[in-house]
């Protein structure tokens, strides 16, 4: 018996970018310098080497903030999408999509991030590109802090390590809310919170070098992040009352190497870790487990008078998440073969194909968080990255065909559509990244993740001309049969 796959009405088909990766303008109209603009391109990098992808020092930061250069900083000139954005989103239209997930740079409003006025060319950069979105027929979906902050306030401020910059976080939130109110519904507060821990300046704003026990200041930083998520979502539902706010989490599934106990247990560790991110934000307080790491490790998390009560009034709407591929964790994985993956590595799985860039492929595994994260939480869900990174060729006649693209996503959506029959809710998917950008990990231009592609290289070198793909075609097929 042949199953009809059709998802419920008004499922939010869509795409995904990120401002850091797509806008470029780096300097432009008053806008300051963030985080992203000092990763460097690090194509010479061995894929899957996180360690020194994430790797920062003080003085690779004073380097970079002297050096003017897009080509060693790839993510300065992203695609460009601060200038082209009109003819994007009219291909965005074309395709069909119902939802962009984008992110606001936060050093286009408040270019250092403590300022008290906001940089009103920013602002008036994001009426427009949310005008030309809703007039495409695609509603906004806002991430408010995607791997980027001010660099002002990792300078003089420590990162996320400082309180203050809690304050600095809400004014901007309100600022954003207040604004957009009436062209942004969806909402997200922190991009994989839970990357923090992996990647400590990339997310917190923390340079290890400046700090005597950077998982103290991992920590610390994460709380204030928390409650800042938990202002943003109080504010959020005062200013727009209509509107959702979700928070964020990496998905790493992981699977025991053997059915030994102990490779059991630290595969159910692992996933319990993983989840710590989300019992904060949507149960509302920190769960046991983490409490006893704490303990153990020395880890003492200052509080204000009052944190407790706002996390677990202010939790999030739905759980929001990115899903590229599962992990297998062994109690003792000396000599065993490995793999890397999102942010991550681990232990190789014989049953599983790989990418390009040597990650693991398995839709199955996203039809298991699904129903593990419903399980738990009971909130609906939003899958708002998933894609494959993949060598692209243009071929003679200017096509170009990515079948590989079109497989990983089709099998990723058919699991999707098994864990709705699951029961579980599901708002909406929106594939990473919709169009090829700058590799968040090692800046690169030729790991494309896009169903339009952007003539560029990886020294910026290109016409920047947009083409479609063949995948480009079938989700434009896919979301006019509502997934059929």
């Amino acid at each position: 018996m042949t199953t009809i796959r059709t998802f419920p009405e008004g499922f939010l088909w869509g795409g995904a970018i990120a401002a850091n990766q797509a806008e470029g303008a780096w300097n432009a109209a008053g806008k300051g310098i963030s985080t992203a603009d000092t990763a460097m391109n690090k194509k010479n990098i061995s894929k899957g080497d996180y360690k020194k992808q994430n790797a920062v020092s003080s003085e690779q930061l004073a380097r970079a903030l002297q050096d003017q250069s897009t080509v060693n900083y790839p993510k300065r000139r992203g695609i460009d999408f601060y200038h082209r954005y009109p003819e994007d989103l009219a291909l965005m239209g074309e395709m069909g999509i119902k939802t962009l997930r984008t992110s606001i740079a936060w050093t286009r409003i408040f270019p250092n991030g403590n300022e008290t006025n906001a940089n009103e060319e920013g602002l008036l950069f994001y009426d427009r590109l949310f005008d030309e979105m809703i007039k495409n027929g695609i509603e906004p979906l806002v991430t408010l802090s995607h791997y980027e902050m001010p660099m002002y306030l990792v300078d003089h401020y420590g990162g996320w390590t400082s309180r203050e910059v809690v304050d600095f976080f809400v004014r901007f939130s309100t600022t954003v809310f207040n604004r957009y109110k009436d062209k942004v519904k969806y909402w997200i507060t922190f991009n994989e919170i839970d990357g923090i821990v992996r990647h400590p300046f990339t997310n917190g704003g923390i340079v290890p070098d400046r700090f005597e026990n950077v998982e103290q200041a991992v920590y610390q930083s994460l709380h204030h992040q928390f409650i800042a998520s938990a202002y943003a979502v109080k504010l959020c539902h005062e200013i727009i009352p209509d509107a959702q706010i979700g928070c964020m989490l990496t998905s790493l599934l992981h699977y025991p190497h053997t059915c030994n106990p102990l490779d059991v247990l630290a595969a159910h560790k692992n996933n319990q870790f993983n989840l710590f991110f989300t019992d904060v934000q949507v149960r509302g307080a920190y769960p046991g487990y983490i409490e006893r790491y704490f303990r153990e490790q020395g880890i003492i998390i200052e509080k204000t008078e009052g944190d407790s009560e706002l996390l677990k009034k202010f939790t999030a709407d739905f759980i929001s998440f990115s899903y590229y591929n599962s992990f297998v964790a062994s109690a003792d994985s000396e000599g065993l073969e490995t793999v890397s993956g999102n942010t991550m590595g681990g232990v190789k799985n014989p049953y599983l194909p790989v990418s390009d860039w040597g990650w693991q492929i398995d839709p199955i595994g996203l039809r298991l968080a699904l129903n593990n994260l419903y399980s738990r939480y009971q909130v609906p869900l939003f899958i708002v990255e998933n894609g494959l990174g993949a060598y692209d060729t243009i071929e003679e006649d200017g096509t170009i065909n990515d079948p590989y693209r079109i497989e990983y996503l089709r099998s990723h959506i058919e699991q999707m559509h098994e864990a709705l029959l699951d029961g579980v809710e599901i708002m909406g998917y929106t594939v990473w990244g919709i169009i090829d950008l700058i590799s968040y990990s090692s800046s690169e231009m030729e790991k494309r993740y896009g169903l339009i592609h952007v003539d560029q290289d990886n020294d910026g070198n290109g016409t920047l001309e947009r083409r479609r793909k063949e995948s480009f075609f079938w989700y434009q097929n896919l979301i006019a049969n509502n997934g059929l």
